[in-house]
């Protein structure tokens, strides 16, 4: 009954009044990546796999600028990622925009994070059943350890909470989130600034 119906209006009614309480924070950000970003622009916007496999627009603060080498190719993250979108990164401010997701229904509060299109086939079975649930902000791979553990841990924490989903596991969860983001761990993986592409099973 929760997994189903009372997460939902929680998830609605929560990312309502956190937006209502935040909404200075939230232009201050604004008019800050505007002007630091290289015009590069604001919002990050990517196709993402939501419940049952719906593709949806995630937003996110955008951290990093468009610029590439004399080639034409993006230079490397740890290139283009400003200092300004290191600290909004590395505060999780760039996951605010996501709110609007929760509010519209894409996403929740706590769930998998949504991940890109492309995964889609590289799945196993049982790894595809992390998309039984709408995807979160933060979840239980989160304040396991994020972008430092492997995808195969990850996927396997994914599925774990769409098995024990609860409101007591959520309140849990936005607990240690709390905590993360305070001792900003694992917010990169060991070889890069964000996480590797995951590239299947194999």
């Amino acid at each position: 009954m929760y997994k189903d119906f009372f997460k939902y209006i929680l998830d609605f009614l929560a990312s309502l009044l956190i937006l209502l309480i935040i909404w200075p924070v939230f232009l201050i950000l604004i008019i800050s990546l505007y002007f630091l970003n290289k015009k590069s622009g604001v919002f990050f916007l990517q196709y993402r796999v939501g419940k049952r496999n719906k593709i949806f627009k995630v937003m996110k603060f955008k951290t990093m600028t468009n610029e590439c080498d004399e080639r034409g190719f993006l230079l490397s993250d740890d290139k283009r990622i400003t200092r300004v979108g290191k600290f909004v990164r590395y505060t999780s401010l760039d996951e605010l925009p996501q709110l609007i997701n929760v509010l519209i229904g894409d996403m929740s509060l706590i769930g998998p994070r949504p991940l890109l299109v492309q995964y889609l086939p590289l799945y196993s079975k049982e790894q595809a059943r992390r998309h039984e649930v709408r995807p979160g902000i933060t979840g239980w791979a989160q304040v396991n350890g994020r972008n430092a553990i492997s995808w195969k841990k990850k996927f396997e924490l994914d599925v774990w909470y769409v098995d024990h989903c609860s409101f007591f596991l959520d309140m849990k969860i936005v607990l240690l989130t709390i905590r993360k983001v305070f001792k900003r761990e694992g917010i990169s993986s060991e070889t890069n600034v964000t996480m590797e592409f995951f590239t299947g099973n194999n």
